[in-house]
């Protein structure tokens, strides 16, 4: 067998059937998530460990199959057919090679294409400040932020540079610069990229995600210092990231860092895709956006109060992930028994949706 033909089926199939990931596991045939679930692509034959190592060596260069060999887990950028790419992760389990690979839209979709609400535009006409979009992996932090950052790139002239392990969205500038390093290629490791970030003259800085206390330390410093940042985290809710970002530093520094996040931090954006009635996916989103009560929340370390917080103030663009789970709902776009999976609280949701 041909086995980068047989991997560039596979890539057609995961293109062609509009899903967002490709799993090659042994043991099982290839299988695809599409609108959020997975399945077997049912034409093809169980991977054994010769035919799942042969297919994911094809997608390696010889620098990134050393590197492999040696870390057993590998993130990089995939691409194929003339500007389709992949984001994948080369791993071992149970002794055998594996992969998970992303597909990239090749369009960076606009706020409005992703379907978020207004105010999310309202984050690009920043000139400093920290937004952070939260939620799972697989639930479109990433194509939130480069939503933010390319209506930045349309509209500003300022000078953007991401740091990524590994590049995503590949941007095209427009009126500002942007430098795109990819952790690897361009840079050695996540946080000498960013301590250098802050001489290389940037107006907007885009974090792939957060990854330790220093590189949350380094991201605040440079939005306290004039900077826009723009990051993700893998956390659920807008409570539970300050409480994370605060909890990351030292004990004896919790109080600076909280005091350090409440002046910086400007929204906190947290996303789910749910499966939308009909087919395809549809975003619910929490957002907090930090006004008086907020900053002494966080400084105070009273992050339980929040979710009050930002469901008193919905004319000023705050949005509980009920609410939004209930709009959802009320717009025929949400079946109840599914947003009940992602609500916080079902049976407030439930009271809210008779409301609407």
């Amino acid at each position: 067998m041909n086995y980068r033909d047989y991997l560039n089926k596979l890539l057609d199939e995961t293109e062609r059937r509009g899903a967002s990931d490709l799993h090659l596991t042994v043991g099982l045939k290839p299988h695809l998530r599409v609108d959020g679930s997975l399945a077997p692509i049912e034409s093809e034959a169980e991977l054994n460990p010769e035919s799942a190592e042969a297919i994911i060596g094809a997608l390696l260069n010889a620098e990134q199959r050393a590197r492999f060999l040696k870390d057993r887990q590998l993130d990089f950028a995939y691409n194929y057919d003339g500007g389709v790419r992949f984001r994948v992760n080369a791993y071992y389990q149970k002794g055998y090679v594996s992969a998970a690979l992303r597909l990239i839209p090749s369009k960076i979709l606009s706020l409005d294409d992703l379907e978020l609400p207004k105010v999310l535009h309202g984050f690009s006409n920043l000139s400093q400040g920290f937004v952070l979009v939260v939620g799972p992996a697989g639930h479109g932090k990433s194509a939130t932020l480069a939503a933010i950052a390319d209506e930045i790139n349309q509209n500003r002239r300022n000078h953007i540079i991401t740091v990524e392990d590994p590049i995503e969205y590949v941007f095209v500038p427009a009126k500002s610069i942007i430098s795109q390093r990819e952790i690897g290629i361009d840079a050695l490791d996540f946080n000498s990229a960013l301590r250098s970030v802050l001489r290389q003259d940037p107006d907007v800085i885009m974090i792939g995600e957060m990854r330790d206390v220093e590189s949350i330390a380094i991201a605040m410093t440079a939005a306290e210092t004039g900077h826009l940042v723009l990051s993700t985290l893998h956390t659920n809710s807008a409570a539970q990231t300050v409480d994370r970002i605060i909890d990351s530093f030292p004990a004896e520094k919790q109080s600076q860092a909280a005091a350090q996040l409440a002046a910086t931090l400007v929204a906190i954006v947290s996303k789910r895709l749910l499966p939308k009635i009909g087919g395809g996916r549809v975003p619910a989103v929490e957002i907090m956006i930090t006004n008086p009560a907020v900053r002494n929340l966080i400084r105070d370390r009273k992050t339980h109060q929040l979710d009050l917080v930002i469901e008193t103030n919905l004319k000023s663009g705050m949005l509980s992930m009920n609410r939004s789970l209930a709009e959802l709902i009320k717009n025929k776009k949400v079946a109840l028994e599914t947003a009940e999976l992602y609500s916080p609280n079902p049976e407030e949701l439930k009271i809210l949706v008779k409301k609407l």
